[in-house]
């Protein structure tokens, strides 16, 4: 159960299984997104206050990123033991959450260019480990695995949300 969800179905695909999770990742976003679409529209259709359809947007995804988290620290440490080896290139549940924090702060309906940037700058930051990414690796078992991740995911969505912020202006 655990290599199950540690790898996430791509892990032991034999080239680049780190991106591969990262495409899990951009794909349960866009099922997550096309659902948001849905529930903004049908709620817009009976009035709901639009940011308050925005929280509960943002509070969904953030939800996602926690469980994934939480499973994934349990499933990593686990796939640590079973794999017999560090952080094992199988495991991708680490770049599945970490791709979907870099969408937490993305709007509602701001078109796919943010999915395409996203998954581009959270590859970025997670191959690059510009400080201090790097040193959360150390931490133990499952909490180094997705840590580093989820703070990637983090740095590429200031990124993300910067070019929006950018793009509204021009």
């Amino acid at each position: 159960m655990a290599l199950a969800v540690a790898t996430c179905g791509v892990g032991y695909l034999p080239l680049a299984p780190g991106t591969w999770g990262s495409a899990v990742g951009v794909g349960l976003y866009l099922l997550f997104d096309s659902s948001s679409v849905r529930l903004m529209s049908e709620g817009a259709m009976r009035g709901w206050d639009a940011s308050a359809l925005t929280s509960l947007r943002t509070s969904g995804l953030l939800l996602i990123v926690v469980v994934l988290s939480l499973a994934g620290i349990w499933a990593a440490t686990r796939a640590e033991g079973l794999l017999g080896r560090k952080d094992p290139g199988a495991v991708v549940i680490d770049e599945v959450a970490g791709q979907l924090m870099t969408f937490l702060f993305v709007p509602y309906n701001t078109g796919k260019w943010t999915v395409v940037v996203g998954f581009i700058a959270f590859r970025a930051f997670d191959i690059w480990k510009p400080y201090p990414i790097r040193r959360l690796e150390a931490l133990e078992s499952g909490l180094g695995i997705m840590a580093d991740d989820l703070l990637a995911g983090a740095y590429a969505a200031a990124l993300v949300s910067l070019l929006i912020t950018i793009q509204l202006w021009l």
